[in-house]
């Protein structure tokens, strides 16, 4: 039987805490006096918790000692784990689940590859936490995408070589560290920003399961 490793991205792939981390850092940008847009939480994706707020502080054109700067940060960080307590099964991205039951049918290894440091909080609210077989999150890693560390720790968790693997992402940063770490990268989202991947798709619905048959029998 061929097998190969399927990666998945948690937010913007699986579910979709997006919403939450812009609510928290709107509301962070708000108390201080700083307007704050989607277009600007856009800027934001895939880019760690400090860096987002050394952005917003800029924006603002604010300084902040480290002690308030470390405060800020925090109180992100808490507004959105109260955010993601109330994560239920509905919360699911489209057609996720009818990927993962095929790809477990048949016998393939799967791993999370995230950021986040919440990523075994949210796969246990919605219930996923045993569709996979690794999970590589934001306490297992030091390098933040496009550097590939993320998916190639979890390739080795699966036991499988880089070029074996498929990665599922939403954002340019993870297709890029798809891309360095030699494996199929499949864009999850909109085809204009995620143009460097093998293959983009609007979300799940449009992945057939014919296409991940080709992908675990292609040589």
């Amino acid at each position: 039987m061929n097998k190969k490793g399927f990666i998945f991205d948690l937010d913007g792939v699986i579910v979709d805490t997006a919403k939450y981390h812009f609510l928290a850092w709107k509301k962070l940008a708000n108390d201080l006096g700083i307007d704050f847009t989607e277009h600007q939480n856009e800027q934001l994706k895939g880019v760690s918790r400090v860096k987002s707020l050394e952005k917003i502080l800029d924006w603002g054109g604010i300084s902040l000692s480290d002690e308030a700067f470390q405060y800020q940060m925090n109180k992100k960080n808490t507004d959105y784990l109260s955010c993601i307590e109330t994560m239920k099964e509905n919360e699911i991205l489209v057609d996720v689940p009818k990927v993962l039951t095929f790809l477990k049918k048949e016998q393939q290894p799967i791993a999370l590859g995230s950021a986040s440091k919440n990523a075994r909080k949210i796969l246990k609210k919605v219930a996923l936490y045993e569709s996979f077989d690794s999970i590589v999150d934001g306490t297992n890693v030091s390098k933040a995408k496009p550097d590939p560390e993320v998916f190639l720790i979890a390739a080795k968790d699966l036991d499988m070589e880089p070029n074996e693997c498929i990665v599922f992402e939403d954002s340019i940063a993870g297709v890029q560290a798809a891309n360095k770490a030699d494996m199929i990268s499949i864009g999850i989202g909109d085809q204009e920003v995620l143009n460097e991947a093998n293959f983009v798709f609007k979300d799940f619905s449009e992945v057939s399961i014919e296409f991940l048959k080709q992908l675990i029998n292609k040589q």
